[in-house]
């Protein structure tokens, strides 16, 4: 099969070494957990517990606040000691309601469901929804809302996403060497849910055991085809990767349903499984702890609500020297101001850079003109009109080149020989002018 990829991109280190041979290991249960009410994109849920209550692990404790909302549940058992404001790995306070394990790892009831394929379409979107499945790939928009297009936008095809493109994160890769037939399982609820029969799992080609590992799972199912990808970032990026897979171009400022398609990632799938089969909402999942800066790099299947302190101290603490620790990829990623916060569905992997690796801001130069941005753009926009537009205050005319096009991928500054921080500019433009 051709390998396939999409116009532009970079070829930044992968560096995925370091954790890609560690199996996934189940992390240590913390006494507290911090369990924020907004890890999704769309309106926090509202609180449904209150202070002194006895919960049990799995049990609602926020109910969607809008149509685009996600519920939230208990990761363990115990009491609730506290609701109030708590900072999030962007450094914004998030209503957040903290439980005391008791260690008795009490499951409130579930439906178990062992022929879950006979259900309808609508009781499955249903199941996903009462789960509080988001997009685990970092993104958290509610999965039963993206299974939900307009009537005038069918879908006749649902990729999911295993090219896991960003440097050092290894969670997804675990995910399909060690659980490729949940994965497929996954594929296929979602493809009823759609009412498609149109599959599709894209997997960089620097995965190929995961390619191979796939194929077999995906073995004598129809409409179902493993494909593998160009090692290029950003490929797992939604666009990128319909572009590569089905050959169609989303529309500027377009959804992947204008070209009908419905794009899951990797967790996402194996997440949908679990709630179908078990009726298991999302209370964990499968995080990175890696970088050159921290003693064992591991890939653990963490609890939502552990705090990123108590991460790093189970992977051998930092050692030379960090710099840096970010939660997600290096490209797309937030630099944490503390470790005191806690894991969300959204955290994919928690990176610590060394000094020596970390690019200070204030170090950037001016903008040279060599056009390097322009060139790697995945989206084909001028990355240096808008970081100058916005570093002069210009933000209105950002928007005539597209601001809102731009994804964020950091494609731009990892090229730029000015080390100029295009994206933060970016986000700064967008920020203060309406779409």
């Amino acid at each position: 099969m051709s390998v396939l990829t999409f116009k532009g991109g970079i070829h930044p280190p992968d560096k995925k070494e370091l954790a890609k041979d560690k199996s996934v290991r189940p992390a240590n249960i913390p006494q507290r957990v911090v369990i924020p009410l907004s890890q999704h994109v769309g309106a926090p849920c509202k609180p449904l517990v209150s202070i002194g209550q006895e919960i049990k692990k799995g049990e609602v404790i926020g109910e969607p606040g809008g149509f685009v909302s996600a519920p939230v549940h208990s990761s363990v058992s115990g009491k609730v000691i506290a609701i109030g404001e708590f900072p999030n790995a962007m450094g914004r306070m998030i209503t957040s309601v903290v439980v005391e394990n008791n260690g008795k790892e009490e499951w409130t009831p579930l439906k178990d469901e062992p022929d879950y394929m006979s259900l309808s379409p609508e009781e499955l979107k249903e199941k996903i929804k009462a789960a509080g499945i988001v997009g685990l790939g970092g993104a958290a928009f509610p999965t039963s809302v993206k299974l939900s297009p307009p009537k005038e936008k069918p879908i006749d095809t649902v990729v999911i996403n295993g090219a896991e493109c960003e440097p050092y994160l290894t969670a997804d890769y675990r995910l399909m060497i060690e659980r490729p037939r949940e994965v497929i399982d996954g594929l296929k609820i979602l493809m009823k849910t759609v009412g498609v029969t149109r599959g599709f799992v894209g997997i960089e080609d620097n995965k190929p055991d995961a390619v191979d590992k796939m194929k077999d799972a995906a073995k004598g199912e129809t409409g179902i085809e493993v494909c593998s990808l160009k090692v290029k970032y950003p490929q797992g990026a939604e666009k990128m990767l319909i572009k590569a897979v089905t050959g169609r171009e989303v529309p500027a400022r377009g959804l992947p349903m204008d070209v009908k398609v419905v794009v899951q990632n990797v967790g996402t799938a194996v997440a949908v499984y679990e709630a179908a089969r078990f009726g298991k909402p999302l209370i964990e999942r499968v995080v990175t702890v890696t970088g050159e800066g921290i003693g064992n790099p591991s890939n653990l299947m963490v609890r939502i609500g552990t705090l990123v302190s108590g991460l790093i101290d189970e992977c051998g603490g930092f050692k030379n020297g960090v710099g840096k620790v970010i939660a997600g990829g290096p490209m797309m990623g937030f630099a944490l101001s503390t470790l005191d916060v806690p894991v969300t569905k959204g955290t994919s992997g928690i990176l610590v850079i060394p000094e020596e690796g970390v690019v200070h801001a204030e170090d950037f130069q001016p903008c040279i003109r060599c056009g390097r941005c322009v060139d790697v753009c995945p989206m084909s926009l001028m990355p240096s009109m808008l970081s100058v537009l916005s570093e002069k205050g210009r933000y209105e005319e950002a928007k005539e080149y597209n601001l809102f096009d731009c994804f964020e991928c950091g494609s731009c500054a990892f090229v730029c020989p000015s080390k100029r921080p295009i994206v933060q500019l970016v986000r700064l433009a967008k920020s203060l002018v309406k779409p």
